[in-house]
């Protein structure tokens, strides 16, 4: 898989900076799950940068979404890059931005539990992937079509793998 290169320009560090909304994602450590998804996705692609994570609940989630999307509903995971990223060809890994500051995430600790409670994994192992899902987004990736979710899909399990978190788009066998 491609991995792009760091640019004079760009930080070495990589931070992820947290705002607890929700005193629930105390317990799960969420800065420090925040810090290893973001260090790790951005490291695989060989830059550093700065992210900042929202650990809200469903009813906050909901009304970002609606406010940014028009979806009046709760979601997992919102991101918002710092810049708007150039189009790039179906499946093709997007140019990375060349920012310090590479944009804000929101993670429903709701939406999160029960989603990792329905698919039979560990809540730290879901989160970290939607973290690193996010990350990508920041970075450009999307899944707006099949290329491009494939390609976004193995640069997910390729980073998560370096984390010792098993696939998780492999379906679960009870």
């Amino acid at each position: 898989m491609f991995r792009g290169g760091q640019s004079a320009a760009m930080p070495d560090e990589i931070t992820a900076d947290c705002v607890i909304e929700d005193d629930r994602w105390n317990d799960l450590d969420l800065e420090d799950l925040a810090q290893r998804a973001v260090a790790a996705a951005l490291g695989w692609h060989d830059i550093g940068g700065e992210v900042v994570v929202l650990g809200c609940d469903d009813q906050r989630i909901a009304a970002l979404n609606a406010d940014f999307r028009g979806k009046p509903r709760a979601t997992n995971v919102l991101s918002w890059p710092s810049v708007e990223h150039l189009p790039h060809a179906p499946g093709a890994t997007p140019d990375l931005p060349d920012e310090e500051e590479l944009g804000d995430i929101a993670i429903a600790y709701d939406t999160c539990l029960a989603e990792a409670q329905a698919q039979g994994k560990p809540v730290a192992d879901h989160v970290t992937h939607l973290l690193v899902h996010a990350t990508l987004h920041l970075l450009g990736y999307d899944h707006e079509n099949d290329p491009d979710a494939e390609t976004m899909e193995a640069a997910e399990r390729s980073i998560l793998e370096t984390l010792n978190i098993p696939d998780p788009y492999l379906e679960k066998v009870r």
